[in-house]
């Protein structure tokens, strides 16, 4: 028997009763660590700027992703507007803080999962869901009495309500989450989270014990795990060094982690030095080497 989805293997009263325990939870909104308590049901919106409809950017097959999610088909994509993050250095910024997109419907949500299957794509990639849970389940649901068969990747900022997570279980194939800081000044000064560290640690122990480490099939396509991003910053802003040494020793040497290297000031990072500059050569190969001193044995991209 060949790759089977967790969404799949839910029972179809299992995947109803998530979605309406979601929805219910807009009417008080807590679905992240922000717990704005408004009532996106009927169009108050919190920090997100977010009502319930699918709030979507743009879609498609991306061939830019880290290897096991790209293959030959490549990555499907779906862009979500808006974020629970205020990183004043994204790299997405129109889409996260200038709100590019457009509402539609859960059904042309489901239309578009559909669509990049057509494609040839590996997987739904879903970029930056964590305020959307709720409109991208229901529409998850519509897309497998439909046929979706391809896993599902949460790719988030890593600031995760871990209630939410745990709705997620069995439905999100890969997580994919960003581990931005170690530290809680920086997440306060360039994110406006002062809890985010505390905040994604738990939420990466509550990923891994739903998917465990990153499995990779015959094809070298990842079907099932979880994947971490760390972005590089000027200095040792994103306390590397930290990031490492809590996956290695309270996730799993065999985390698979992108140590990412593109870091350009965007947006307002101009504005506050030393964001406003890209890393150097020895700063990346530093962040490399602490990554191998911690023992992680499997970095995108690098033979260890």
């Amino acid at each position: 028997m060949g790759f089977v989805p967790a969404y799949r293997l839910l029972q179809t009263a299992t995947l109803k009763e998530r979605v309406e325990c979601l929805e219910r939870i807009l009417q008080d909104c807590t679905l992240c660590p922000r717990q704005c308590h408004v009532d996106r049901s009927v169009g108050e919106k919190g920090y997100c700027r977010t009502g319930s409809p699918p709030f979507v950017s743009s879609w498609g097959p991306h061939m830019g992703e880290e290897r096991p999610l790209v293959g030959r088909g490549g990555s499907g994509t779906i862009f979500f507007s808006c974020c629970n993050l205020g990183c004043l250095f994204c790299q997405n910024y129109r889409i996260s803080h200038l709100d590019e997109g457009a509402e539609i419907s859960h059904v042309r949500l489901a239309d578009i999962m559909l669509s990049l299957q057509e494609e040839g794509c590996h997987n739904i990639n879903l970029v930056t869901p964590t305020h959307q849970v709720p409109a991208i389940v229901r529409s998850v649901r519509i897309a497998v009495g439909r046929g979706l068969s391809l896993p599902l990747v949460y790719n988030c900022g890593g600031y995760e309500s871990p209630a939410t997570l745990a709705l997620l279980d069995g439905i999100i194939d890969i997580y994919m989450p960003d581990f931005k800081y170690a530290d809680p000044a920086a997440a306060e000064r360039y994110s406006d989270a002062t809890d985010y560290p505390d905040m994604v640690r738990t939420a990466i122990r509550e990923m891994h014990r739903q998917v465990g480490d990153l499995v990779i099939d015959d094809r070298g396509i990842a079907v099932r795990g979880l994947l971490v991003r760390h972005l590089v910053l000027p200095e040792g802003l994103a306390g590397t060094e930290r990031v490492v040494e809590f996956l290695a020793t309270e996730i799993s040497m065999d985390t698979y982690l992108n140590i990412m290297d593109q870091y350009h000031p965007c947006y307002r990072a101009r504005e506050h030095p030393p964001l406003n500059r890209r890393i150097s050569v020895r700063e990346f190969e530093d962040a490399l080497a602490c990554a191998r001193r911690a023992g992680i044995r499997r970095i995108d991209g690098v033979t260890i």
